[in-house]
């Protein structure tokens, strides 16, 4: 592909436009077209000055996003960028850099999530000390402080009973204080006991699903009446089933994400992505996300919903309306690729060019 118009300093500065591409418009392939790359954004009209990049009939399809990522440094970023995830929910803390580097992966992101004083969390090294909540009177507080950090979402660690969490106050309180400051709340929940708590709680996303028997009719229909998101991470559940040797867990969890689809809860693909010690397994970041979009596929997901779940759904469920079409406006984040993935889920693989908010950045 011929070099796009771009300083060293990965600044766009002109515009490109490429033709014969078939797009992605979250429901099918469009006929041939042209899109036009104007600037950091995605343009109306060519201009006499524009660069024309032929691209014979290959597939463009929005920027991915990855709703549930770990990042470790800069280097994660470059890795996710390119394997086409040019935005990345971070669901720990927020890095060190800046979250809209030119030529890379934007970033939005929790900040410290609130963890209960005996749950599995609580044992990470510096964690107990400023995550735990000890109790409602003081989540007004967190909230705050943590919004004032940067924090884009609240994230709250939810466990069954008897499993270390925080206490059913002590979650409605974040909760509450998480939406007076307009964040919407993520509910960590990898247990069925963990799940049953969701299903009392007004969480907007829950992300993770547990291993073993699938997810009770009851809670899936609470979920679904209650209009709550799911972001699944099959990638790292199946992993963590592998490295424990229960890989007939994974079946049910699969299950359950068939479930949760059927009765109509919106799913998104996060993968959960890191590279943190102690940590059971380590999806890698970016390629993990083309494993998940396969996985939800498996799991009942059509190809098209597939797609849905990792481009236009996360940004209207986590609120980004910049972001997630190929429409003329948004950011200019895009993926092109060879071959057919409503055909096909696997050709978002088949990686020919990145683009972060106007910007080329290497594939793999």
């Amino acid at each position: 592909m011929a070099h796009s118009p771009y300083t060293d300093q990965g600044v766009a500065v002109g515009r490109t436009v490429l033709r014969n591409v078939r797009v992605f418009d979250g429901q099918e392939l469009t006929g041939r077209r042209a899109v036009v790359i104007d600037g950091g954004v995605i343009g109306t009209e060519a201009g006499p000055d524009a660069q024309e990049v032929d691209c014979d009939g290959a597939v463009l399809l929005p920027g991915l996003i990855d709703t549930h990522a770990h990042l470790m440094g800069h280097e994660s970023l470059k890795r996710m960028a390119a394997w086409g995830v040019t935005t990345c929910l971070e669901m720990a803390d927020l890095p060190a850099e800046p979250r809209d580097m030119p030529g890379t992966t934007s970033v939005r992101g929790t900040g410290t999530p609130v963890i209960g004083p005996g749950g599995v969390h609580a044992r990470i090294p510096g964690m107990a000390r400023r995550a735990v909540v000890r109790g409602p009177r003081r989540a007004g507080r967190f909230v705050a402080r943590r919004v004032a950090e940067g924090a884009d979402f609240i994230k709250i660690i939810v466990e069954g009973p008897g499993e270390g969490g925080p206490d059913l106050p002590t979650i409605e309180a974040v909760v509450a204080a998480a939406h007076a400051h307009g964040r919407k709340v993520i509910a960590h929940a990898s247990t069925h006991g963990a799940y049953r708590t969701i299903t009392g709680i007004d969480a907007d996303i829950v992300t993770h699903v547990p291993l073993g028997p699938p997810l009770e009719d009851d809670v899936v229909t609470c979920l679904a009446r209650a209009d709550r998101v799911v972001v699944p991470t099959l990638t790292m559940m199946k992993g963590c089933a592998e490295v424990y040797h229960v890989g007939e867990a994974f079946a049910g969890a699969s299950q359950s994400v068939g479930a949760l689809y059927r009765a109509g809860v919106p799913v998104l693909a996060g993968t959960d992505a890191n590279s943190q010690t102690g940590v059971p397994f380590h999806p890698p970041h970016g390629e993990s996300l083309h494993d998940e979009l396969e996985l939800l596929v498996d799991a009942g997901l059509t190809t098209v919903d597939a797609l849905r779940a990792a481009t236009c759904l996360p940004a209207r469920h986590f609120g980004l309306p910049d972001r997630g079409a190929v429409t003329p406006g948004l950011r200019a984040d895009l993926v092109l690729i060879d071959g057919d993935p409503l055909d096909d889920i696997r050709a978002t693989r088949r990686i020919r060019q990145v683009w972060c908010a106007g910007v080329e950045h290497p594939t793999v």
